[in-house]
């Protein structure tokens, strides 16, 4: 193929991507920038189940509206399926039900949330009744006891429920807390005993469940909180610090000791909830100025797919960013790597390990693992067997620093079973063969270049300006594909190369 074919390619996917771009900047008025503060998220919550071929009947707590946020939309999505929705005084429910089903069953909610700004509620003029708690024998003694030390070591409610907190935060050290909480030290465990333990003081409280609206999240995690009436007010009590406060970003879904879901006529109930700050407002938004009613753009972007596979797709389009990146530091730099896509797989891992800790965790599981492949060596065996036998040691290796760094509470070290261990495994196998054909300076300064590349792509693929652009602006990708076509027919010296060919310009 001859450049001029090359140029005029390069040319057009340069012109198409840029040309797209200022249209859905200019015309469509697509937001430029990502917003500083999130004023609306969306929630998708999926359960998934598999039913057995008879009638099934699935059920979710729904959330409600709070003091901080407004339910401003909510959709279920089920195909066959009957919903009926239920509330009480606390909370509400939704219930799917079929006559008959089989096989995996996918049903679906979805909300948009809005923060909003309340004053507090009225004050209630009847506290709620106080039930006895259920314990008896060792354990209701081991409660009073509990709760006669705490309350001499507390002034009001407020106090006494951050003293209650600040033991359960070592239970080792209280006999009748490791009594009371038995093997299960869960938050939940903890809160479901803390309102045992208040119902002693005649405090009422009730355990509050939610999520926490912060960032993108393929799968948000659950947090617990506990509420306890005081003058008038539900007041609420974060357990991790035991202030009378939780973090404003909390949402509350569900109170009480009722499941998040359950199942009747199916097993292997699972769910999935995703987070997302709900930009997709923002560009309808902006469809409305410029008067367009159906937008087919919009039905055909990538804010049209499920939340949990847009949460995907906000890290996959950042990887040809780093594989520009990557193609700059070894054919223009001259930094040598082992492999052209280890080091982008290493910054994608680094996203969730962060940088320092990355760096330590992969040159530990590196080293170990050399120093087992110098050991095989000596076996004489063939590359299949060698391959894998490398594979099941760096697991090995891999489950072993997880499980001393969680004895030393280092909770990140166990962030190491992110990497990919199949690349960790031919780094080391490579590492190992350029050792022994090109010496020990070679291979470790192959190693080095490869955790320096991963590290500065590690920081390009993290700045959150370029991870909104490319999603809202998918089309920039044809720029960094016309960049590599580019690169592919580069064939000058590489800067660190020229020292070594500086006698040639003489």
């Amino acid at each position: 193929m001859s450049k001029r074919h090359l140029y005029i390619l390069v040319v057009m996917l340069s012109v198409f991507g840029l040309g797209l771009f200022f249209y859905k900047a200019l015309v469509l008025q697509f937001p430029l920038v990502p917003e500083a503060q999130a004023e609306l998220w969306n929630i998708e919550a999926r359960l998934t189940f598999f039913a057995k071929n008879k009638p099934a009947k699935a059920s979710l707590a729904l959330p409600r509206n709070t003091r901080r946020y407004a339910i401003v939309d909510e959709n279920f999505i089920s195909q066959g399926y009957g919903l009926t929705t239920v509330k009480d005084d606390e909370n509400r429910r939704a219930t799917w039900s079929i006559r008959k089903a089989s096989g995996k069953q996918n049903l679906y909610y979805r909300a948009t949330v809005r923060r909003v700004e309340v004053d507090d509620p009225p004050s209630e003029s009847q506290p709620p009744e106080i039930d006895k708690p259920p314990l008896e024998g060792a354990q209701l003694a081991a409660a009073e006891a509990l709760y006669s030390d705490i309350k001499g070591k507390s002034a009001d409610p407020a106090t006494l429920v951050a003293e209650l907190f600040s033991r359960m935060k070592h239970p080792k050290s209280d006999p009748n807390l490791q009594l009371l909480l038995g093997r299960d030290h869960s938050s939940e465990n903890k809160l479901k005993l803390a309102t045992d333990i208040l119902a002693f003081a005649q405090i009422s409280s009730r355990i509050v469940h939610g999520v926490r609206l912060s960032g993108y999240q393929r799968q948000a995690n659950i947090v617990h909180w506990l509420q306890i009436f005081d003058k008038g007010l539900w007041r609420s009590h974060d357990p991790e610090t035991g202030n009378p406060a939780i973090p404003g970003n909390y949402f509350t879904w569900w109170r009480g000791l009722q499941p998040l879901m359950n199942i009747d006529g199916g097993d292997k109930l699972s769910m999935t909830m995703t987070i997302a700050p709900n930009q997709e407002e923002a560009i309808r938004a902006a469809m409305y100025h410029t008067q367009l009613a159906t937008p087919k753009l919009l039905e055909f972007s990538l804010f049209s797919l499920p939340l949990e596979a847009q949460a995907v797709y906000r890290i996959l389009l950042m990887v040809p960013m780093g594989a520009l990146l990557l193609l700059v530091l070894r054919n223009v730099i001259g930094v040598k790597t082992f492999g052209t896509f280890m080091p982008i797989l290493m910054a994608l891992a680094f996203r969730e390990t962060q940088l320092v800790w990355g760096i330590v965790l992969f040159s530990l599981v590196v080293t170990l693992g050399l120093g087992v492949r110098f050991y095989l060596e000596h076996l004489k065996l063939l590359l299949v067997p060698r391959l894998a036998s490398l594979l099941i040691i760096v697991i090995i290796l891999m489950a072993i620093l997880s499980i001393l760094s969680h004895k030393l509470g280092l909770e990140r070290g166990l962030s190491v079973a992110l990497f990919p261990m199949v690349i960790l495994t031919m780094t080391i196998e490579r590492m190992c063969i350029v050792w022994e054909e090109r010496g020990a300076s070679e291979s470790i300064q192959q190693g080095l270049g490869s955790l320096a590349v991963a590290s500065l792509t590690y920081l390009a693929m993290s700045i959150p300006y370029m991870e909104h652009i490319l999603f809202v602006f998918p089309e920039l990708l044809l720029l960094f594909l016309a960049g590599t076509l580019l690169m592919g027919r580069y064939s000058g010296f590489r800067l660190l190369e020229l020292r070594r060919f500086k006698a040639l310009t003489q």
